[in-house]
């Protein structure tokens, strides 16, 4: 008997918690991201069991110079936060990250200084939870550029257009350069909701910072209209929403892509 009321207590206090933990994550508004952070990737695959600092990836910082397909194609990163497992041996091996962060591109993990003596750069990018003084500051350095309604609050497709931003494609050694395909036409993608304009989809804007291959074939097939999707795939991460909402503009800014008019 008392382990039957012992049972029926923990089963009560079990899903006591289970409204709590629901009630606090369903139903309410969340802070939005500050500007700066929007976009941030917390890796930590590999570096709090090797008692370091998760690294602090920040995208406003290298979308500013490079395009997206240039990382998430040639370099091979996972468009999931942590889903590459990078390892410090890859880098120094110049796998990923080490493409660039090798002393000549950008700054390397060591490097000696004028006088000779070496110096760590470890804080630079394992730098989650740390008070460190970097490079760029988020509010300077996009001081100038056209701003947006949400997310960076920067609008880097217009800021790409009046030549703010001068998007690198390419890495010696690790680019193949290939013939430019031809850039297929806008694309009108109906709405499935009633007054809500219907999606222009423009493969030209895309290109600039994906060419094909980001979303073609794995997100996205080639045929248009084959892949069948929703609202709620997106907001859950699928297809636009592998950018949109993560890096790219947020999916709050709704006539950003129902931008067809109505007459």
């Amino acid at each position: 008997m008392k382990n039957k009321v012992k049972g029926l207590l923990i089963l009560v206090l079990f899903l006591c918690c289970a409204s709590l933990a629901f009630a606090e994550t369903y139903g309410v508004k969340k802070r939005a991201p500050r500007p700066e952070e929007y976009g941030n990737c917390i890796i930590n695959n590999f570096s709090e069991q090797n008692k370091m600092a998760p690294v602090v990836f920040k995208h406003w910082l290298h979308r500013a110079k490079y395009t997206c397909r240039l990382c998430h194609v040639d370099l091979g990163f996972a468009m999931q936060t942590g889903g590459t497992g990078i390892r410090e041996k890859d880098i120094r091996r110049g796998l990923y990250c080490g493409v660039c962060h090798n002393g000549k591109i950008a700054f390397r993990w060591e490097e000696r200084t004028p006088f000779g003596k070496l110096q760590k750069n470890c804080d630079r990018c394992h730098s989650y939870g740390k008070d460190v003084k970097f490079k760029y500051d988020f509010y300077k350095f996009t001081k100038e550029w056209p701003k947006a309604r949400f997310g960076n609050r920067v609008d880097w497709l217009k800021a790409e257009e009046m030549g703010l931003i001068k998007l690198q494609d390419a890495i010696k050694g690790v680019t193949i350069k290939r013939r430019p395909l031809k850039i297929p036409l806008n694309t009108e993608i109906e709405a499935k909701v009633p007054e809500m304009p219907d999606i222009i989809f423009s493969h030209k804007k895309h290109a600039v910072w994906n060419g094909c291959e980001l979303c073609h074939p794995d997100i996205f097939g080639i045929k248009n209209g084959a892949t069948k999707f929703t609202m709620q795939d997106i907001f859950n991460g699928k297809y636009c929403g592998a950018c949109h909402g993560k890096v790219s503009f947020m999916t709050l800014d709704c006539q950003l892509c129902h931008s067809k008019s109505i007459n």
